[in-house]
């Protein structure tokens, strides 16, 4: 089971329209045009994870041609093919879950607002604290709180189960004290830095990474 603070993951790809594809084909669920982060080059598509987490698969927006790969969020620029790149966590108290990760040695970065329209025109507001590169490779979750705005996992997204999210990494136990500072689990093998995460839904059962 994943973490029950668990907001959204990320799954960071090249080629968003055949990612979203893919995921179509392998699941048979058809993701929700998220919409596009004016200013960073990105735009996303989301799937519903239960009623509190979500899946965004994100990728170049095509659109927005001017803005340099290297400055594109969570490393979206430099993903060759498909990636979960990092994870999502909505604490109960954002400046207090900063400072716990800044008192264990991980520096999440600065509390930014950021926001994006709907494809129906309505404007979603959030906080965030996140760095790249992120500590860990993205293993150690980045912050989010959505303040007032409802939650995209409540607004009607298409559905697919979450049956596990894991990990593996060189050194587990450095991970899992950063893990611990924010009060959140993550089950961390040794081998490679590496997220996991298979989903199932009408079609069948896909592993994250393996979409093409």
């Amino acid at each position: 089971m994943a973490d029950p603070l668990l907001d959204h993951l990320v799954l960071a790809t090249d080629d968003l329209e055949s990612t979203v594809a893919a995921f179509q084909a392998a699941t048979g669920v058809v993701p929700a045009a998220g919409g596009r982060h004016v200013g960073l080059g990105t735009r996303n598509y989301l799937v519903g994870l239960g009623p509190t987490a979500y899946l965004e698969i994100i990728g170049p927006d095509l659109q927005q041609a001017e803005v340099e790969p290297g400055n594109m969020p969570f490393g979206v620029g430099e993903v060759r093919g498909t990636r979960l790149v990092t994870w999502a966590v909505q604490p109960v108290d954002l400046e207090a879950s900063l400072t716990a990760a800044l008192e264990a040695g991980v520096d999440l970065g600065e509390i930014r607002p950021m926001s994006r329209a709907t494809p129906a025109g309505d404007v979603l507001s959030w906080r965030l604290a996140s760095t790249h590169p992120a500590p860990f490779d993205g293993l150690v979750p980045f912050l989010i709180d959505w303040g007032s705005t409802r939650h995209p996992a409540e607004s009607g997204l298409p559905q697919v189960s979450l049956l596990n999210f894991t990990a593996t990494h060189p050194d587990p136990p450095a991970v899992a004290v950063a893990l611990d500072a924010l009060g959140v689990t993550l089950p961390i093998a040794t081998g490679p830095v590496a997220l996991y995460a298979e989903v199932r839904g009408p079609a069948g059962v896909v592993a994250l990474d393996d979409l093409t």
